[in-house]
């Protein structure tokens, strides 16, 4: 199966979604027809969040390594539909753990039909999905799948007992965001060179690639909700602080701003509470101290770093496609 137009033409991540159109399709054929419970409520709540917005960007990452290692079939459309219902089962849980009330611009589904509902729904898609995949008898795959969905549970674990607390380390934020959001996008890598019954090198190479791109992703999404730019993309500023939860650029702050800030801002953290004129003089203190310019520079190093992964790889469209998406994953709308 060709891989897509000459390898000139890709050049921005229009160009990406337009050359897999068709493999994103495929996807989505397979995602409509593994939601089949007997239970329609079930149904219908999944296919709520599948069909709220998301570019399945997950999916793409598993096509496009599949295709870099020569794959030739068509199972990595199933594969990656396995994939996104594991991200859609951490969205549905995610927002009952935030309550949260909106997600891409719709009502979340535990607004909607409430929290014990959303859990039960999440836990049914992780079920499917672990009960698919067992189909490509695969012990690589399943190994790599399930890795990554016990990492994700340790990581939401380690987010929550860091909750409130402004001492966390740099360290552990990385191993949270390491873990819970760029592990199932570091295993959708591997596992479309598993398929492709890629080598051991070529399997890491693209693994790790996943994994720099995930962090960068997580990295420059914890920015943007201290950047202005996240109210024209409809991101509250400063939501992360309410919920208490401590992002690069606010550990960064912390490290060096002076003390009667560094006890305001703890002080906001750990008891929930935040006026319009502390957030001000928060994102007033990130600009004088660079913390955004610091998180952002730590995201295009991972980015670098993903890179450089692909180097293992001959030049090709998919090779360019995945280094698009790479640049993608910190400068996308999100």
């Amino acid at each position: 199966m060709p891989q897509g137009p000459a390898i000139s033409t890709i050049s921005s991540m229009a160009d990406v979604w337009d050359a897999y159109r068709d493999e994103i399709d495929g996807v989505e054929h397979q995602v409509r027809k593994n939601l089949d419970s007997s239970v329609t409520l079930v149904n219908t709540v999944a296919a709520h969040i599948l069909s709220s917005g998301g570019k399945r960007v997950r999916p793409l990452l598993l096509l496009l390594s599949a295709r870099l290692c020569g794959y030739v079939g068509r199972e990595h459309h199933q594969l990656g539909s396995l994939v996104e219902f594991i991200h859609t089962a951490t969205l549905l849980h995610d927002d009952v753990v935030d309550d949260a009330d909106i997600r891409r611009g719709r009502q979340t589904a535990r607004k909607v039909w409430g929290n014990q509902i959303s859990i039960l729904v999440g836990d049914y898609l992780y079920s499917k999905a672990m009960a698919l995949v067992v189909e490509f008898r695969s012990q690589g795959i399943n190994e790599v799948l399930a890795e990554a969905c016990t990492k994700m549970a340790e990581g939401e674990v380690l987010q929550l007992y860091y909750n409130g607390n402004p001492s966390m380390p740099e360290s552990d934020y990385v191993k949270i965001v390491e873990h819970k959001t760029a592990g199932l996008i570091a295993a959708a890598c591997r596992m479309g060179a598993i398929l492709a019954e890629a080598s051991e090198e070529k399997q890491t190479a693209l693994f790790r690639f996943g994994q720099y791109i995930g962090i960068a992703f997580q990295v420059a999404d914890d920015t943007l909700d201290y950047n202005a730019d996240g109210e024209r993309l409809g991101k509250t500023l400063g939501q992360d602080l309410r919920q208490g939860k401590a992002t690069l650029p606010l550990l960064h702050l912390l490290a060096h701003c002076g003390e009667e800030d560094r006890s305001m801002i703890k002080d906001r953290m750990e008891t929930r509470t935040l006026n319009e004129g502390d957030l001000a003089r928060i994102l007033a203190l990130m600009r004088d101290c660079g913390s955004l310019t610091y998180a952002m520079e730590q995201a295009r190093t991972y980015i670098a770093a993903a890179k450089h992964e692909l180097e293992a790889f001959e030049d090709s469209t998919a090779r360019r496609a995945l280094t698009v998406a790479a640049d993608y994953m910190i400068t996308r709308d999100r």
